[in-house]
């Protein structure tokens, strides 16, 4: 008997989680499996962020709920960082800490969507934000960027995209899975587009804000007459290499975060204590530990780079921001060894995985069916290691 609901049927796996999770059966059965599906940093905490934690431990006044929203001082924290570093002015009360980025965006989307309303999501995308939107009930209308643009959708592709449906834009950058980058110019372009129409709530999801390898980051905020529409997600998983504190944050028109304290005040309530201890101290701490670590990944990206331009048949930029490659791989469609033929990017992912034993992600699962994504936050003899592997077994395809 199945009494599941048609939302969770029709409900998609998140892809990135799925292929971790193969990827530790086999090493679970002793085989060695190099994993580069999952984003997450392979760096350890900071000393002193966890020493906050176990400070505010110590003190023992950490041990009640805490605001839906966040504690104050956190807050105030974070909506300083908006003004010191991205030029965005959203007050205290602007503001909800939540459990994770991706649940600061289920929150907007909660808020936000009724039954069809459309929302223009920049592809290749997060594999997550299609999932949210059809989870709150809307429909996703995809703008594509190729790797010919650097995956960049255009501000004339969202022209053409807005309805008298559409509700919201949604996109990343830096930008999981591609790793691109938008320009001042490129930001500046989209938001003349989006200028005619207020009713029209823009999420920008600047999580990878930190690892930026081309210079300053720019929040679309900034640009005239954004601040009043816009909802800036970021989080302190990738920068602060924090995945497992789960804290995730929004700055936000005020009856957008009042909207989306209401709702996770129903779903989770605040953010754990102690983790938002560790926030706090991320924020308000040395930043050299995050400055150290994205030098590492510059390094690593161009160790990737020239490694993955030697494979034959492989399209390949050079990111300007996250972790992460996305590697054009179709030439390889309609080959095969032996009983195996590669009819798609999944197949081949599949493919590497039991035959390099090298984990990685379809990028069917971020929108383009013809790339898989790459992520190198793993050290360079890993990389070396997968690279070659990916190499020889991808040869071994005719």
């Amino acid at each position: 008997m199945d009494l599941r609901s048609t939302r969770i049927k029709n409900m998609a796996e998140s892809a990135t989680l799925a292929m971790a999770a193969k990827a530790r059966e086999l090493k679970q059965k002793g085989i060695d499996v190099i994993g580069l599906s999952l984003g997450e940093p392979d760096f350890k905490t900071p000393k002193h962020i966890c020493e906050g934690a176990k400070e505010a431990i110590d003190e023992g006044k950490y041990f009640a709920y805490p605001p839906v929203n966040g504690y104050l001082d956190l807050r105030e924290a974070i909506s300083e960082k908006f003004k010191k570093e991205n030029n965005l002015d959203y007050s205290p009360d602007q503001i909800v800490v939540s459990n994770g980025a991706k649940q600061s965006i289920a929150n907007v989307f909660l808020a936000l969507l009724d039954p069809g309303d459309e929302v223009i999501v920049f592809s290749p995308y997060w594999v997550s934000y299609s999932a949210l939107v059809e989870l709150a009930e809307g429909k996703c209308v995809f703008v594509k960027g190729g790797i010919e643009n650097d995956f960049k959708a255009t501000a004339e592709q969202v022209k053409a995209a807005i309805t008298d449906k559409t509700k919201a834009v949604i996109f990343s950058s830096p930008c999981n899975p591609t790793g691109s980058v938008f320009t001042e110019e490129e930001l500046a372009a989209i938001a003349k587009v989006l200028e005619p129409h207020p009713n029209i709530v823009v999420l920008s999801d600047e999580i990878y804000e930190l690892i930026n390898y081309g210079g300053k980051h720019v929040s679309i905020g900034t640009m005239p007459g954004m601040i009043e529409r816009t909802v800036t997600i970021n989080g302190f998983a990738k920068g602060f290499a924090m995945t497992g504190w789960r804290v995730g944050y929004i700055g936000a028109p005020l009856w957008v975060a009042k909207a989306a304290n209401k709702i996770q005040g129903q779903l989770t309530s605040a953010n754990c204590s102690i983790a938002q201890r560790a926030a706090y101290t991320a924020l308000t701490t040395s930043l050299e530990p995050s400055y150290e670590m994205v030098k590492q990944y510059e390094k690593r990206r161009e160790l990737v780079h020239g490694l993955l331009s030697e494979i034959p048949g492989l399209k390949v930029n050079n990111p300007m921001g996250a972790f992460y490659f996305f590697p054009n791989v179709s030439s390889y469609f309609g080959k095969s060894v032996g009983d195996t033929k590669i009819n798609n990017a999944t197949d081949l992912c599949m493919y590497l995985l039991e035959d390099a034993q090298v984990s990685v992600v379809t990028g069917d699962a971020f929108g383009d069916p013809e790339c898989f994504r790459l992520s190198y936050a793993a050290s360079e003899e890993e990389l070396k290691t997968a690279i070659s592997r990916i190499k020889d077994s991808l040869a071994r395809l005719s």
